[in-house]
């Protein structure tokens, strides 16, 4: 089968493709003939030797990607599915999630059937990013009916879903964009906008239950300083240095860094919203298999708007 290697961290010009053997599936897996993969920034980095590339590089090729939506093509006699379902989910994160390939070998307790009602492309982006907000807003906060949250980067590919599933568990939602992203983020279900392009926010009025940072950096104390006393803060692109740290403390709040898991059953929630309609993937680019370069310099850019997908 076709697969993409990396024999060594780098630029584009490290993603080789290659001929590799069919994984075998074991019991409780099952064997996907891959028809979507979504591409995060998390896949960039580990490129270029950072994100879980630490983790992984004595496994060296290693088979980039976690992201997935496709067609069982054999099961595990334990899977639960069977030759035919149309599967999807984040497989193995973080570790290796062998995804950049024709077919993968994935624990089915990492999968959920996709809705009929959507495309694998729509399905393999609300993996890893959907399953962010999910477990942000679910797990570790339990946002509820009322509460103010604030998403920073609200029209990226964590930030779109998780406006999405703030507004569905009730609460009142402003998201952060450019100017020209205003519209989409608003689109989304969010109550407010703030354009953080010259945003004062040591002098702001606004106070929130919650504040979502898929930024990192100084975004995170701009955060602390928005956030009510009680609140958390939750970051998902660097971890709260002491210094940051000690600064929630001191404004008695929670500031915590997170890093998603796969986890079927969440899948299965998502799953359901997404058929439903209480969220929807937004695809703004898609890929051939063959110009995974192009994909990750479209991430790369940091500019993309919802989800960059690779299609096989």
């Amino acid at each position: 089968m076709k697969a993409i290697l990396l024999n060594e961290q780098g630029t584009t010009n490290q993603l080789i493709y290659s001929e590799i053997p069919v994984p075998s599936i074991k019991n409780d897996e099952v064997l996907i003939e891959v028809r979507a993969i979504g591409i995060n920034p998390v896949d960039v980095k580990s490129r270029a030797g950072k994100g879980v590339y630490g983790r992984l590089k004595d496994q060296l090729p290693i088979v980039l990607g976690w992201d997935i939506s496709g067609i069982v093509v054999e099961a595990g006699t334990d899977a639960g599915f069977k030759k035919g379902d149309e599967v999807f989910g984040m497989v193995n994160f973080p570790g290796h999630g062998k995804a950049y390939a024709e077919y993968v070998a994935a624990p089915a307790a990492h999968l959920a059937l996709k809705p009929a009602t959507i495309s694998h492309a729509e399905a393999a982006a609300a993996t890893l990013a959907a399953l962010t907000a999910y477990q942000a807003l679910v797990h570790k906060v339990q946002v509820k009916p009322g509460d103010n949250v604030l998403i920073h980067a609200a029209s990226g590919g964590v930030g779109h879903y998780a406006v999405q599933m703030a507004r569905h568990l009730g609460a009142v939602v402003t998201g952060t964009s450019s100017a020209r992203n205003r519209d989409f983020v608003l689109s989304l279900g969010a109550q407010e906008h703030i354009d953080y392009h010259g945003y004062d926010w040591t002098n702001s009025p606004l106070e929130f239950d919650f504040v979502f940072d898929t930024v990192g950096g100084d975004n995170i104390d701009h955060s602390i300083e928005v956030a009510k006393a009680g609140s958390t803060v939750i970051s998902i692109p660097t971890g709260l240095n002491e210094a940051v740290t000690e600064k929630a403390a001191a404004k008695g709040v929670n500031g915590y860094f997170f890093l998603v898991s796969s986890n079927g059953a969440d899948m299965k929630v998502i799953a359901d919203w997404l058929g439903n309609g209480y969220i929807r993937s937004h695809v703004s680019a898609q890929y051939d298999f063959s110009e995974m370069a192009q994909a990750h310099l479209h991430v790369e850019s940091g500019r993309t708007v919802g989800k960059v997908v690779v299609t096989l």
